[in-house]
């Protein structure tokens, strides 16, 4: 989708917390190259050695904006300082590891669900206008922890548009899928393995859905300038088969069914049935409103020009009408993933 932001970029002031990470790479690049005239671009995460790297990929002499906060989230006095000025903030930062955060649970609640409170509560002492907070599709529904911490740190978010008073500030989810290459991945996962004559699979049937590194931050740009405040936004995207996956990277290899590990899904959703109710369909997007008004949803589409989703619509991998074909994964790899795995 062209994103076509209305006001631009240029003039604000926007803070990235997990800054470092593949999105927040991606976005910068994005926003730099588009809005040269962003007044400033803050870079918020807890990793110094990731700053320093990032800074000689985007040396300040070039790009004068851009500015390095070192912090966690975790900590809400220093996310108040940092937002001193701020008029948008784009969350990415998170625990992600689904193993990891299964055998260290209570680190990723202190991330994913206390940092993203503070968050909320330094954005309401400051002069914040919006915030857009990535979510992930493991949120709906969860079973492994990481889902259940993304899951609380959406309803925070969007329950945060019910404090906000008069303040001029809101508060949206954007929610979205595996992004092709991800380190840790099945795909850099395939591409490791490739020419050893076997590719694990967990099951045959197992299906994900499908987004790259610029959809996502395209996506995210079209919630900043869209969004309301409130809702849950979750992109049309394609599905693919694992065993698809292992037949684009390398079909010579035999699949080998391991079985799937705890904590994982044959098929991933990211909106239920019991959303339903609450769902419209933007176009490119659904929107998940918040539920318990009608009259909400009623004017959410007149404003979009939006339509609810029929009665029990879920949307999920399995189900998904829009599925990669094998040439089509081996092209999407080719393009996004190939020798540029990303952190």
């Amino acid at each position: 989708m062209k994103i076509a932001m209305n006001g631009g970029l240029n003039g604000k002031a926007v803070l990235v917390t997990g800054g470092t990470g593949s999105f927040g790479k991606a976005f910068v690049a994005k926003v730099l190259k588009e809005w040269p005239g962003i007044e400033r671009l803050v870079i918020y995460s807890r990793d110094e050695l990731k700053q320093f790297e990032m800074a000689q990929s985007f040396p300040e002499s070039k790009y004068p904006a851009l500015r390095y906060f070192i912090g966690d989230v975790r900590d809400q006095d220093r996310l108040r300082r940092a937002l001193e000025g701020i008029d948008i903030v784009v969350h990415a930062a998170a625990l992600k590891q689904v193993p990891a955060a299964e055998y260290n649970p209570f680190e990723c609640i202190k991330t994913n669900v206390l940092g993203a409170q503070n968050l909320i509560e330094a954005a309401l002492d400051t002069d914040v206008q919006q915030i857009v907070a990535l979510s992930t599709d493991k949120a709906a529904a969860p079973v492994n922890l990481y889902g259940a911490t993304k899951l609380c740190s959406d309803k925070l978010f969007i329950a945060a548009n019910n404090i906000r008073g008069r303040r001029d500030l809101r508060f949206s989810v954007v929610r979205y899928g595996n992004v092709m290459g991800s380190r840790g991945s099945v795909i850099p996962f395939f591409i490791a393995r490739r020419g050893s004559g076997v590719l694990p699979i967990t099951d045959a049937a197992m299906t994900r859905f499908n987004i790259s590194l610029d959809e996502g931050v395209n996506m995210v740009l079209w919630a900043i300038d869209n969004a309301t405040g409130g809702e849950i936004l979750v992109p049309k995207i394609p599905s693919y088969r694992i065993g698809d996956v292992a037949t684009a990277i390398d079909p010579d290899a035999r699949q080998e069914l391991v079985g799937v590990r705890p904590g994982e899904k044959i098929h991933e959703e990211m909106i239920t049935s019991s959303d339903s109710p609450n769902t419209v369909d933007l176009g490119s997007y659904f929107a998940i409103l918040p539920p318990g008004d009608p009259n909400l949803v009623d004017a959410y589409c007149q404003k979009h020009g939006a339509k609810l989703v029929a009665p029990g619509f879920s949307y999920n991998s399995g189900d998904n009408p829009d599925f990669l074909s094998v040439d089509e994964l081996k092209d999407l790899i080719a393009k996004h993933v190939e020798n540029k795995v990303i952190d």
